[in-house]
């Protein structure tokens, strides 16, 4: 946002004494959903029999199966008289876009913070941007009843940190709430009794500031968040931040280069709980959604009609890495999804452009490749993700960092990342960070576990998450962020192993892979359909290596088939669209279909390939 801090000019203006508007914020998986459920209980929005799932504003499949927020979403609770309207926030730096967003509508945020892991990447990062609008904080420490909680110590790492980042003496005097999300209880002392949620909205009640607006002044409405309903069409969600915005009213959106166009309101709704309810009119403070309107950008301000006054367009973080999205060539194309052209493909990644400012789409020289920008490698492994359960088929290649010229110097992003592991493999965690030109901030011992900071560029961490499960085997626990950008670290290694590629094609057999299983993790098993220059696994050494996968065993009248040993297959390794990523070379890409995904070289023959590297 370009406002940074709240004007002299507001301060003159009456508070709506009835209205609160919050953001919730944290680090992911630290209670931020789970705490909007119980708010919604305590609050009697839901009956005590009504069936409804965890974690209930994550409405997306992609969240719950992730178990994350992606999309930003608002919702409203009544407590002694006062409409609190909360926005629900996502935990992940990867989504920082819909943080970054969302934090103009408000007036104050809910920090939540783990009792147990305390202070993380995303924290700093959420935090910092709420400091940044000059917005108030009510810290809540969550997860109080773990018998491993460190509340008092982690009450003043967050001090500590709102220091760092340069918070006012009065956005120091934030106010404290423990509480477990899960039980839906809360307190002001973490030994004390708990009962419910009640001090806590309390504490909302006294310390976040209401909204000082002008409900008699010209209307001032932005876009926020795009939404779609089948019956409805385009939503727009956003908060009135002047004036009054009436069902049936013809205003005027004012776009960014200053056309405007009109439109009539054709609907106007807000938020109960998980419920839509329908409005006459809306006043400056409340958060609403809008339908009635075919094109309209985030940013976009609704105006009355004849006074057309923009508010200052959303300022985004940029994006910190790309990737290229193409139209799939392999043999197998277009035998398992719909959409499968250049022209369907491209108008797909420019309307999620629309609704998600912090993805930027940009055609390329050839009309099939289209790149894509965005925060991290699990944003775009999520958009990889939407489309592919739509329908769409295509390919995407490696992920690459986007540098940026500061000062003369050429920099590239970097990332705080924090590790939790156990002191037995905290020396090979080291010595894989220190080849990745990775910077050791901090060592905690905590209780056998040892807890690691460390700075290390982007790049340096394109496939490193895999290598860290197998190093910790398994046990450890690996949260990054972007921090910024630095001065280009300098060359880093190539990726260690080669490539198993398939010199035929066919159907993958068992007595195949069982030879090649000793010099290769495999990542197909048998009877699957391969084509030339797919990649079926990775080779324990450098360096790829052609096989014929597909290679039938010759049987004579001296070799019965039952006097020959049995075949016995490992298990394949199961590749997700992250560890797909983050596995393949320059020379490779990633085939993306509804039905699978495979694992390719750019030129499939053996021979282009030889010719390429001569």
């Amino acid at each position: 946002m370009t406002t940074e801090t709240p004007s002299h000019g507001a301060e003159a203006l009456p508070p709506r004494k009835d209205l609160r508007n919050l953001a919730i914020i944290a680090h992911v998986d630290h209670g931020k959903t789970t705490l909007v459920d119980g708010l919604f209980r305590f609050t009697g929005l839901l009956r005590a029999n009504q069936d409804v799932p965890e974690r209930a504003m994550d409405s997306q499949d992609l969240e719950r199966e992730r178990g994350i927020t992606i999309m930003a979403k608002n919702t409203a609770v009544e407590f002694e008289g006062v409409r609190i309207q909360l926005v629900d926030t996502p935990g992940h730096a990867d989504f920082g876009g819909e943080v970054e967003r969302v934090l103009g509508m408000v007036d104050a945020v809910l920090l939540l913070v783990d009792a147990v892991e305390g202070v993380m990447p995303q924290t700093r990062f959420v935090l910092g941007k709420a400091l940044a609008h000059g917005l108030r904080t009510i810290l809540v420490v969550n997860k109080i009843d773990r018998s491993e909680q460190r509340a008092h110590a982690v009450v003043d790492e967050v001090f500590d940190l709102m220091v760092e980042l340069g918070a006012s003496d009065e956005q120091l005097e934030f106010p404290v709430v423990f509480s477990s999300a899960k039980a839906g209880v809360a307190g002001l002392d973490p030994e004390g009794e708990m009962k419910d949620l009640r001090p806590l909205l309390e504490t909302v009640l006294e310390h976040a500031p209401p909204p000082r607006v002008d409900p008699d002044g010209a209307l001032q409405f932005q876009a926020v968040t795009l939404g779609y309903d089948d019956f409805l069409g385009r939503l727009v969600i956003g908060r009135v931040a002047r004036g009054r915005l009436r069902r049936g009213a013809t205003v005027v959106r004012v776009a960014e280069a200053g056309a405007a166009d009109s439109f009539r309101v054709t609907k106007l709704f807000g938020t109960r709980g998980l419920d839509r309810v329908e409005l006459e009119e809306a006043l400056a403070g409340d958060i609403v959604m809008l339908a009635g309107i075919d094109s309209i950008e985030i940013g976009d301000t609704v105006c009355d009609l004849g006074q057309p006054d923009p508010l200052p367009r959303i300022a985004i973080d940029p994006p910190t890495i790309r990737v290229r999205f193409s139209v799939n060539t392999s043999p197998f194309a277009g035998q398992e999804g719909r959409f499968l052209t250049s022209r369907q493909i491209g108008e797909r990644l420019r309307r999620e452009a629309l609704g998600n400012v912090s993805i930027r789409v940009e055609e390329t020289d050839s009309r099939e490749v289209f790149e894509v920008a965005g925060r991290g490698e699990l944003q775009i492994a999520v958009l990889i993700e939407t489309l592919r359960r739509e329908g769409y088929e295509f390919a995407v290649s490696r992920p690459e960092i986007i540098p940026r010229e500061i000062d003369g110097r050429t920099c590239e992003p970097v990332e705080d990342v924090l590790i939790e592991v156990p002191e037995t493999y905290s020396g090979a965690v080291m010595e894989k960070l220190a080849t990745r030109r990775g910077r050791l901030v901090s060592m905690d011992p905590r209780g056998g576990r040892m807890h690691l900071h460390y700075v290390v560029p982007s790049r340096g961490l394109f496939g490193y998450r895999s290598e860290f499960l197998t190093d910790t085997r398994g046990e450890g626990v690996l949260h990054r962020t972007v921090r910024g950008y630095e001065p280009h670290a300098g060359a880093l290694a190539e990726r260690p192993v080669g490539a198993i590629v398939a010199s035929e094609a066919g159907r993958t057999t068992p007595y195949a892979l069982f030879h090649i299983q000793e010099r290769a993790t495999l990542f197909l098993g048998p009877g699957v359909p391969v084509y030339e220059g797919q990649v079926v696994g990775e080779n324990r050494r450098a360096g790829d290596m052609n096989v014929n996968v597909c290679r039938q065993k010759k049987l004579t009248n001296i070799r019965a088939a039952g006097k020959d040993e049995a075949a016995v297959v490992s298990p394949p390794r199961a590749l997700t669209i992250e560890s797909a990523l983050e596995w393949i070379a320059d020379d490779e890409l990633l085939e993306v279909t509804p039905a699978a995904l495979r694992l390719r070289k750019r030129a499939l023959a053996a021979s282009q390939r030889k010719s390429s590297r001569s």
